[in-house]
């Protein structure tokens, strides 16, 4: 089968694969489509938890067609295989099902992304009705995602903070009430005005001195959750933070009962099935791999969806 193949740490390159052969609790998957993520990048370069083995194929979720026809979101295939393929192999358990009518490529960036968006509010923050939600790094796919998520799950207040001018207009079309640059010369002041006094909960990608920030214009009692650290992996705290009593919370999916991420992935999809979360994305070909690779390491603001 086609599928994009890694021989080493970095780029994966269109090759033959062998297919896979379901063993006992597996099933093969045809690939519909597959998404493209940072964490797909950080694995390929030997710099994440995951072992990699040589050869295997890249890639870490997509939307694929069970043996039985249902139409299924999977992530986390069984090694070596991986979603940029013409087929995979998953555990039968991990597949959830895919509502009929909505788009292959919102179906998919509601996984990896739209889990790492949805479950930090619910499941970490507990986000309370009438809170204000800050959302850092918001011009990407997952903050986009939680712009809306936050706004579905009866915040009071969505703030939106980002680089990007586009996306910033972007955030505020799908839902934010206020945006603020991240280049703002007084950065926890921006974000105070913005939030209306002050941030209850903050969902936060980037870490660096957004982080520190977004700590200095918390409310008494908010919580600041941590989920990626686009913008540096080391910050400097002062105990400040502990006279607001904010609590500093870590989230990986990967440590989240498959049970409750089925069920924020019904709720997500069925939203979006109503039309209620949007996700602008591209479809580019497998055989494009090499150059879907570069675009991911460059940032897009929208999900990249390859396409066997």
């Amino acid at each position: 089968m086609d599928a994009a193949v890694l021989s080493e740490p970095g780029t994966p390159r269109l090759r033959q694969f062998d297919d896979p052969v379901a063993g006992e609790g597996q099933v093969v998957l045809e690939v519909r489509c597959a998404g493209l993520n940072p964490v797909d990048l950080a694995v390929a370069s030997g710099r994440f938890a995951v072992p990699v083995p040589y050869p295997s194929v890249a890639g870490r979720e997509g939307i694929g067609v069970a043996p039985d026809g249902r139409r299924v979101y999977f992530s986390g295939p069984v090694a070596p295989y991986g979603s940029l393929a013409q087929r995979t192999l998953m555990d039968s358990r991990a597949l959830f099902d895919v509502p009929d009518g909505l788009d292959d490529g919102v179906a998919v960036a509601l996984g990896i992304a739209g889990l790492a968006a949805w479950l930090p509010l619910t499941l970490r923050a507990q986000l309370q009705p009438g809170e204000t939600v800050l959302v850092l790094g918001a011009t990407g796919v997952l903050g986009t995602i939680a712009v809306q998520a936050a706004r579905l799950l009866g915040a009071g207040r969505v703030v939106a903070a980002g680089r990007d001018a586009a996306g910033l207009q972007r955030a505020e079309q799908l839902g934010a009430d206020a945006v603020v640059d991240l280049t703002a010369d007084d950065l926890p002041g921006a974000l105070r005005e913005a939030a209306g006094g002050g941030v209850d909960v903050t969902i936060d990608p980037l870490w660096g001195a957004p982080a520190v920030a977004a700590l200095q214009a918390a409310n008494v009692g908010a919580r600041h959750v941590q989920i990626g650290n686009s913008a540096g992996r080391e910050v400097t705290l002062t105990p400040d933070f502990r006279q607001t009593m904010t609590s500093l919370m870590g989230y990986t999916t990967r440590h989240v009962s498959l049970a409750d991420q089925r069920t924020a992935y019904a709720a997500m999809t069925a939203h979006a099935a109503r039309g209620e979360i949007v996700v602008e994305t591209e479809r580019i070909a497998l055989a494009q791999v090499e150059d879907a690779w570069a675009r991911q390491a460059a940032h897009p603001h929208h999900k990249l969806v390859v396409v066997p």
